[in-house]
């Protein structure tokens, strides 16, 4: 073989390869595409129907692990999809889902809570941001020494939950991350595109509604 056909021989290889990826690149595009498109018409069909039942909030919600928020319902949920261009192509960026957790009274209260442990003080500061609850800090303090002896935190007992999908078109997956369900907390977790399906979404639904699920 000359050096020219062997160079020949490299070169169709590297084709094949970059004809490869990029046929991978948009089976895991059109894969995610497709999951989205319908993730969006079933999250917005059932933020309608949870518009009109108000379902109560499952779980327990405390900020520092004691008090608990007085019983939540779970109201105004919106369904929204954001979009991008990738590969000049328009596709989905990300699709998002909110509501509010109120009291079941429908009447928001102001409650307070008093840590004075680093351990404690981390838990109480992350849960009221992933809640984005609204409050207001105080510090206490010795009136002789001014010795810092405690944080005190007035809180409103009203709070939201988010649900996020974010694909990664180029690995071919769906990421979920599912915001204050069942408690103040973060779940995530990651599925192949081609297992987002109304039957993933029926589980995710259940587990929204304090129902058994599988899902995550």
């Amino acid at each position: 073989m000359s050096f020219l056909s062997e160079l020949k021989h490299r070169a169709n290889a590297l084709q094949g390869l970059e004809l490869g990826a990029q046929r991978d690149l948009m089976a895991g595009t059109e894969a995610c595409q497709q999951a989205c498109r319908m993730a969006v018409a079933y999250l917005q069909d059932l933020c309608a129907q949870l518009n009109v039942i108000q379902p109560p909030a499952a779980g327990s919600y405390s900020l520092d692990g004691k008090v608990p928020f007085p019983a939540l319902a779970q109201r105004n949920f919106r369904c929204d999809a954001r979009r991008k261009m990738l590969r000049n192509a328009e596709v989905f960026d990300y699709i998002g889902v909110g509501w509010d957790l109120l009291p079941a009274t429908g009447r928001v209260a102001t409650h307070r809570v008093t840590v004075n442990f680093p351990p404690d003080l981390e838990r109480v500061t992350n849960r009221l941001s992933v809640g984005q609850i609204p409050h207001e800090r105080k510090d206490l303090r010795h009136p002789d020494s001014n010795k810092l002896l405690a944080y005190e935190f007035d809180y409103q007992t009203a709070s939201r939950a988010f649900i996020t999908l974010t694909p990664d078109h180029d690995g071919g997956r769906i990421a979920f991350r599912v915001t204050n369900v069942g408690g103040f907390g973060v779940l995530n977790t990651i599925y192949p595109a081609a297992q987002v399906t109304q039957s993933l979404l029926d589980e995710l639904a259940k587990k929204l509604v304090g129902q058994p699920s599988r899902f995550g």
